[in-house]
């Protein structure tokens, strides 16, 4: 699974010919923190998710959905053995 800063270049900024710097100054965050964020070294937080959110006309929650969805992809890559040990409730009580 990408990380949102792969997307917000790669579908966003390249086709619509933005820039990190001219997108830091329309939604008012620092150009570092677009940077990182395209660089997959920061996540987009909430405050950031809405800017972008309305900077691109997309629903609140799109950019927090894909943050969401990509950190439970590398929880579940990281977390994968101990999951699989972990036997679901129900489970537990059929066999009793």
């Amino acid at each position: 699974m990408p990380h949102p800063g792969e997307i917000l270049q790669d579908e966003f900024l390249e086709p619509m010919g933005i820039t990190m710097y001219r997108l830091a100054k329309e939604i008012g965050v620092p150009q570092r923190r677009i940077g990182e964020i395209v660089s997959g070294k920061r996540a987009v937080t909430a405050d950031t998710g809405l800017r972008l959110s309305r900077f691109f006309g997309m629903t609140e929650g799109f950019w927090i959905g894909l943050q969401a969805d990509y950190d439970a992809a590398q929880a579940k890559a990281q977390l994968g053995k101990v999951l699989r040990e972990i036997k679901p409730w129900q489970s537990r009580q059929a066999t009793a």
